[in-house]
């Protein structure tokens, strides 16, 4: 077989392997065991978004670094012990991670309710979508079932979640790896539509790409400039931050996808959608026409992506408490 027809198949091998695997979820799982957990879920998910609305975009690049890494089992909720210090909540893409109070505070409730029934893998799916309706993005339907994975490794979370500094070839295989397409990739990049970039990630696009004390030519120079002011070059600084989509960082809108084109992406990974035909395109049809289809298309690639790799029926376990293994 040439390279091009493995290329070709190899994501719809790892599409039919994405829903194989999720052919126990369904919607309204808890209908009979649990009827009150989605509305239990939604109502504590708002209470902790309208008082911080930027927990929305921290519960989906969350529940996004969950899927993406062995599937959708929560897996990112467990906590290093010291029999296992290197879960995946360790993991340098994992660290600044936010909202872990939430799905403790979700599942307290629904064990005061229904001991022992809703996973934690159905909890982060169902508060991220409900995190994103609460700031008045998207709605998209969450089929549950899933069962909770007991393994969870730093070494996985490195190697699989895709990093800001690759490039649309590197971002593509990461995606088709998992059943996703190009479509996807572009798609669930606006997600950074919401939410903040850490600036000790981009110091090297700003101050030292090529290692010359350049900046990276891909950036907007009234942009870098701008960056500049807000990042100053200092490695240890881990907690200063700028908003992904300046324009409107507080709205789920088409504004990221207008902010790339303008080569104005904060990470390499969102510049790098430039360089590729599908991405590009789709990029461009946003702006153009002012987001028409963003929602839509966002919702489905969502319910795509939580069903990659579940557990469901006897596999895994349900949790007791989502950051440990039972």
């Amino acid at each position: 077989m040439s390279a091009q027809k493995i290329l070709l198949v190899f994501p719809m091998l790892a599409m039919v392997l994405v829903m194989a695997n999720a052919q126990g979820l369904k919607l309204g799982y808890y209908q009979y065991t649990c009827p009150d957990a989605e509305k239990i879920v939604q109502r504590v998910t708002e209470q902790y978004i309208k008082h911080v609305p930027n927990f929305a975009a921290g519960l989906l690049r969350m529940n996004f670094h969950d899927c993406i890494v062995r599937g959708c089992d929560a897996s990112v909720l467990i906590k290093p012990t010291a029999a296992n210090n290197q879960t995946e909540k360790t993991a340098i893409p994992n660290v600044t991670l936010r909202g872990f109070e939430i799905i403790d505070a979700i599942k307290r409730e629904l064990e005061k309710k229904c001991s022992g029934i809703v996973s934690c893998a159905d909890i982060l799916a169902l508060a991220a979508r409900d995190a994103v309706q609460t700031i008045n993005g998207p709605w998209w339907e969450v089929p549950t079932g899933r069962r909770d994975g007991r393994i969870s490794l730093a070494s996985d979370a490195s190697a699989n979640i895709p990093s800001p500094f690759s490039n649309i070839t590197t971002l593509k295989q990461n995606f088709a790896a998992v059943g996703l397409t190009a479509k996807d990739l572009v798609v669930l990049s606006g997600a950074h539509t919401i939410g903040v970039g850490h600036c000790f990630i981009i110091l090297n696009r700003l101050y030292n790409f090529t290692g010359k004390g350049d900046t990276d030519p891909a950036l907007s120079p009234s942009y870098a400039a701008w960056l500049k002011t807000k990042c100053k070059p200092n490695p240890n600084d881990r907690q200063t931050f700028v908003f992904m989509d300046r324009i409107t960082p507080k709205l789920f809108d088409e504004k990221y996808y207008t902010m790339v084109t303008q080569h104005r992406g904060l990470f390499e990974s969102d510049a790098t959608l430039l360089n590729d035909p599908v991405t590009k395109s789709y990029l461009e049809l946003q702006v153009k026409t002012q987001g028409s289809t963003f929602a839509k298309d966002f919702a489905e690639s969502m319910v795509k992506m939580i069903q990659i790799g579940v557990l469901t029926g006897t596999k895994g376990e349900i949790r007791k408490d989502c950051g440990i293994v039972n």
